[in-house]
């Protein structure tokens, strides 16, 4: 369980999995990919875990449908436009999946299809079918996975994915996955949109128990603007071609399977942190000695999505009086006079805070500290045992900026 290796790769880094990424002109921008697949070459068992918010786009309904019996081969995803609060979204969801049967030979309920961009935006067949066929035409492994990547972005900065190999049941297995999201991210499932595959064999119950319970640690815990999306989506594929016997239950390989899974997760958690819209800095903070998990992650996530500390964390100022706010109405069953703070980076580190007051450190090292990209915050509770890691970023003029003027 402890062999895990990162490897070059996203979706295409299993076996048996190929993808490509197109523009087929939902974008106005002609160098821009607008259009993504991921295929397996074989039947694979899948589940996903979807957003929170009362209003979801069509294809999420669509997906939930077809994955009730936990089969899927595909997974295909456009960008630009979100088909959300769109007239005939669902129709147009429906469709998009029967022009990959035709052009597949995949079954339209085996679909997972996704959609992210501008809500409420009419949206036409016409790309997809024209998109499609190019998509078909590009399937590769390597490049497939670049140009997939690259065609669920939106406001990201940098293509988000990684893989990596592990041992279970004695053979060799994979996990590889690719993300979006840069704003509008304050997921209660996921994320913005995240596509895993795998190579290993496990039932699609223990894949929904995997992605349940993972999703709670990782992309549960990432905030950049406190907006949870209509469109958040987190699945995976599990194709088989491992060759290791079917995990159907809890034991050492579902354990490995859980362990590798959230490298994977935790790897792109953070790269949505890093990149949210206007960012500068990547904020990781770490709640210890809480009563319960969920203490620490409801105090870990409450922190992050202060825009008061985050604006604190854009000027490099210390104030650690906008930390212990943000616990303090975090919901939590905390002792405020327990608390000890610290900010750290690659400059060294600043105790700021112990018992619940504050000490007398050097703001002339403080400054140092929280002038470097990634900035991790220490929270001690002293009440227990428990800890949580959340991610975000900070808040700066630039993310005011992209979305004063998303629409243009």
């Amino acid at each position: 369980m402890n062999d895990i290796k990162f490897i070059n790769g996203g979706v295409t880094a299993p076996k048996g999995f190929l993808a490509s990424g197109v523009h087929a002109g939902i974008r106005k921008n002609k160098t821009k990919k607008d259009l993504a697949i991921i295929v397996s070459e074989v039947p694979a068992n899948a589940s996903a875990v979807y957003t929170t918010n009362l209003v979801k786009g069509a294809p999420i309904y669509v997906t939930q449908e077809n994955l009730k019996n936990g089969k899927a081969r595909a997974v295909i995803c456009n960008s630009g436009y979100a088909n959300t609060c769109a007239v005939g979204g669902k129709e147009l969801a429906l469709a998009t999946c029967e022009i990959v049967e035709k052009h597949f030979g995949i079954p339209k309920t085996d679909i997972i299809v996704a959609s992210t961009g501008i809500i409420g935006q009419l949206m036409t067949l016409e790309p997809f079918e024209k998109g499609v066929p190019l998509l078909k035409e590009n399937l590769s492994i390597i490049e497939g996975g670049e140009d997939a990547s690259e065609a669920i972005m939106t406001t990201d900065t940098f293509k988000k994915q990684v893989a990596v190999s592990f041992t279970v049941g004695g053979k060799t297995a994979v996990i590889g996955g690719i993300a979006k999201g840069s704003g509008m991210i304050n997921p209660n499932m996921a994320t913005m949109l995240a596509f895993l595959t795998t190579d290993i064999a496990i039932s699609a119950k223990m894949l929904k128990k995997a992605l349940s319970e993972d999703t709670q640690k990782t992309f549960n815990m990432v905030s950049v603007d406190g907006d949870t999306s209509t469109n958040d989506m987190y699945s995976i594929m599990a194709n088989g071609m491992a060759g290791n016997k079917e995990i159907t239950k809890d034991g050492e390989d579902f354990k490995a399977f859980c362990t590798a899974l959230n490298a994977v997760s935790t790897a792109l958690s953070k790269m949505l942190a890093k990149d949210g819209e206007g960012a500068t800095k990547l904020i990781e903070c770490t709640v210890e000695g809480a009563k319960s998990e969920k203490t620490a992650r409801l105090c870990a996530k409450s922190v992050i999505s202060s825009s008061l500390f985050k604006s604190a964390m854009f000027g490099a100022d210390a104030n650690w009086g906008r930390v212990l706010c943000a616990l303090g109405y975090a919901g939590a069953d905390i002792n405020v006079n327990k608390i000890s703070v610290s900010f750290s980076s690659l400059a060294g580190t600043a105790e700021v805070c112990e018992n619940g007051m504050g000490l007398n450190f050097c703001e002339t090292n403080a400054k140092k500290v929280l002038s470097e990209k990634e900035i991790f915050v220490k929270i001690n509770l002293n009440s227990g045992d428990k800890s949580a890691t959340a991610w975000g970023c900070d808040l700066t003029y630039d993310y005011v900026k992209i979305n004063g003027d998303y629409r243009s």
